[in-house]
């Protein structure tokens, strides 16, 4: 049993995190465990990763990364509930320790020790860099009066300073404290793909737990390396998504604004790019059916209850 535990999940990225263990193992002495949950059951590679410290959960299909997720948080909260789990993207990779940006497990601020002198924190962001050695993620802010989710580079210019407060935190590397939590956190299953750290952290946020972002740990992060072989299924999920959030976290004014703002935009789309268009139209369909379904549902079992 270890105290801190990798997450990932495969969708024939077989590769990507083969090289994502290999940068791991050169740049950290300290125990942890690996644990892949496999989307793609047909992925057979997958299995012709040899090393003591990794676990494969395979799901019975492509459950979407949030329920994938969730798979590999019961196994771990199972195995040790006071664990740290630090959740990666296969896409994502440590450089060097000698090398600008490098991850500092070897130089005293693990994740462990991190989160025993900063106990208060459930959920911790890393600085996201992109392979160019930009800035890809280093907090998030959301305005609710104006429905804007963003990115933002929160990040002081005090190094002394170990993390800043962040109102949500990438999931392509986000730490959970598992000792914060008297059950097991979840990721919301509605959402296949895309938004879903959004409101995990809102959520557990509005649960009073506290969410950060720290320069102390980094990685580097291939951006969409693997959502953009397909533009179709992208924009379909973002579009989804986004509005689930925008209907959960704004009013109902900008709901209803953000709504027509993204019709209108797919119209607009349809001759330019129309795998995009086609994927935000379906998005949208499917929102607009998943509503309607809920409303009939609610309606019946209200029948239902005066007989």
């Amino acid at each position: 049993m270890s105290d801190l535990y990798f997450l990932t999940v495969n969708y024939y990225s077989t590769s990507l995190i083969d090289r994502l263990l290999d940068s791991l193992a050169t740049n950290t002495v300290i125990d942890y465990q690996f644990i892949i949950v496999n989307n793609s059951p047909d992925d057979h590679q997958l299995h012709k990763i040899k090393r003591n410290s990794v676990v494969i959960i395979e799901s019975s299909k492509n459950l979407g990364f949030g329920a994938a997720c969730n798979l590999g948080l019961d196994f771990i909260a199972r195995e040790n509930s006071q664990a740290i789990v630090w959740l990666i993207n296969p896409d994502t990779y440590f450089v060097a320790e000698n090398s600008e940006p490098a991850i500092a497990l070897r130089r005293g601020q693990s994740p462990i020790a991190f989160f025993n002198k900063h106990s208060h924190i459930s959920i911790l962001g890393t600085t996201v860099y992109k392979s160019s050695g930009e800035v890809d993620f280093a907090g998030g802010t959301f305005v609710p009066e104006k429905g804007t989710i963003s990115t933002i580079n929160l990040l002081p210019t005090d190094l002394k300073t170990d993390y800043v407060k962040s109102d949500w935190i990438s999931g392509c590397s986000l730490l959970i404290n598992l000792r914060n939590f008297k059950q097991c956190p979840q990721f919301d299953n509605r959402y296949f793909l895309y938004y879903e750290d959004f409101d995990f952290c809102r959520r557990y946020a509005e649960q009073g737990h506290q969410i950060a972002v720290t320069q102390r740990l980094s990685i580097i992060h291939e951006t969409s390396s693997i959502t953009n072989r397909n533009m179709f299924k992208k924009f379909k999920h973002i579009t989804y998504s986004y509005l689930l959030s925008m209907e959960r976290y704004s009013n109902p004014n900008i709901f209803v604004l953000t709504l027509c703002r993204i019709s209108l935009n797919t119209l607009l789309l349809l001759p330019i790019k129309p795998h995009q268009a086609l994927g935000k139209l379906v998005g949208l369909y499917n929102y607009l059916q998943s509503k309607l379904t809920l409303k009939i549902n609610k309606y019946k079992l209200k029948y239902l209850n005066l007989y």
